[in-house]
């Protein structure tokens, strides 16, 4: 059976995504068969974890997550490897509004340890509280040692393995602070893998800094097995089609890998088309999925796609399934407006204009109970995240009957018009 160790870290912004990436190449370069997975709902992180492993990697959510669904992933995900790195989201113990799905919670349900990467940059000795913070606060975590990060020199990582010394905590490793151990950022969190100028480059230093500054044997010994023992189906929503085809480039790359896996698995055929490339889906597929994305940045290029067009437009009139989430609902609206305050015709398949000039951010997770027009019934799980305001959206059938984490009515969301619906929600799981 594989073997699971979670990278978290005290909060956000501590450098636990590129030592996760450092680790995953550094151990595939050492001869390991490792793979990935990323807690809660991110879309940006596990692209650059596949181009780290060589491996695709799974969104495992604890929040939106059955443990069966849980289980059913990781272990297929986990197949033969001798390594499954997870990579935690924000802080540790951090969760939804509700104040379950934490990373913490995950790893207990997959029988994991955890590996805290602390960011030392500004403080010393007080690294010891912290540390002893996290491994008291919760019984059922093991926390297997710390990764101290962004260290300042020989003098400041003395201070700092001395402070935790008599706690009974390892350190697996002391990395220097160290700009090649930087990415770039956009609104969303990473700019995206396809997008960094030079991915290789950065991931040969990053493993090349992880080879001489954090014990890799250590690392994997620390590891304990998988809990689980079958591979049972999880509870995922239902294939959009017989036959989908699915918008892929840089404008709508936020498809959740596990759900696209599920469909195939269903018995459903995947086809792929970029409507940046202006290409249209494929005139046998019976379902269409335009997932999210950055539309926004590439709004006058999508404008002027007339193939993709016609064909999203010949699929409509013929009764084809459309299905639009966040960049791909503004997409199917009539108009957008980026941030410069320019506004780009979109398809014209739901009454919607949206804008980036007037920002608002929405994020959290949803439960989302399908209305009639949804391409599914059962309960749904999801998240939003987007920074674009309604400007007008006209008076359709609603797709969704929302509420937040905490179970708070958000009212209903999304617009159905004939078979072309979508919303703002990324669908998760089935709940």
């Amino acid at each position: 059976m594989t073997k699971g160790l979670m990278i978290a870290a005290p909060s956000s912004g501590a450098g636990k995504t590129t030592l996760t990436l450092a680790l995953l190449r550094a151990l595939k370069d050492a001869g390991r068969a490792v793979v990935s997975a990323k807690s809660g709902p991110d879309y940006i992180d596990p692209r650059f974890h596949q181009a780290a492993s060589g491996k695709p990697c799974v969104n495992l959510d604890a929040w939106a997550m059955t443990p069966e669904t849980l289980s059913y992933l990781a272990l297929s995900q986990a197949g033969s490897a001798d390594l499954m790195i997870v990579e935690a989201a924000m802080g540790l113990f951090d969760g939804a509004a509700s104040g379950k799905g934490s990373a913490a919670d995950l790893a207990v349900e997959l029988g994991i340890p955890v590996v805290l990467v602390i960011d030392c940059a500004k403080q010393a000795q007080s690294v010891a509280a912290l540390v002893h913070g996290f491994r008291t606060f919760r019984s059922d975590i093991d926390l297997a040692g710390v990764i101290l990060n962004r260290v300042g020199s020989t003098r400041h990582e003395k201070m700092l393995r001395d402070a935790l010394a008599p706690h009974e905590v390892e350190v697996l490793g002391a990395v220097e602070k160290s700009g090649a151990l930087s990415l770039p950022e956009r609104h969303l969190g990473l700019v995206q893998a396809n997008e960094h100028p030079d991915l290789e480059a950065f991931l040969k230093g990053a493993a090349d800094i992880c080879r001489d500054r954090i014990d890799l044997e250590l690392v994997f010994k620390k590891a304990a097995q998988l809990k689980g023992v079958e591979r049972r189906l999880g509870d995922l929503p239902e294939p959009l089609g017989q036959r989908i085809a699915v918008a892929q480039d840089v404008a709508f790359a936020f498809a959740y890998p596990h759900l696209l896996n599920h469909w195939l698995a269903s018995g459903a055929e995947l086809s792929f088309f970029s409507p940046l490339a202006d290409e249209a889906p494929d005139k046998d597929a019976d379902a269409i999925f335009l997932p999210g994305g950055y539309p926004e940045l590439h709004a006058g290029k999508l404008a002027g796609a007339a193939w993709f067009f016609s064909g999203m437009s010949e699929a409509a009139k013929a009764g084809r399934l459309i299905y639009g989430e966040c960049g791909g609902y503004m997409t199917l609206g009539d108009g957008m407006i980026d941030a410069e305050g320019t506004r780009h015709r979109m398809l014209g398949l739901l009454p919607l204009e949206t804008s980036f000039k007037a920002r608002k951010r929405h994020l959290g997770y949803r439960k989302l109970r399908p209305l009639n027009g949804s391409p599914w019934t059962r309960l749904l799980t999801a998240h939003e995240f987007h920074y674009a305001s309604i400007l007008s959206e006209g008076k359709t059938t609603r797709l969704f009957a929302a509420e937040d984490a905490a179970g708070n009515p958000l009212g209903d969301l999304g617009q159905n018009v004939g078979s072309v619906s979508g919303s703002f929600a990324h669908v998760i799981a089935s709940s």
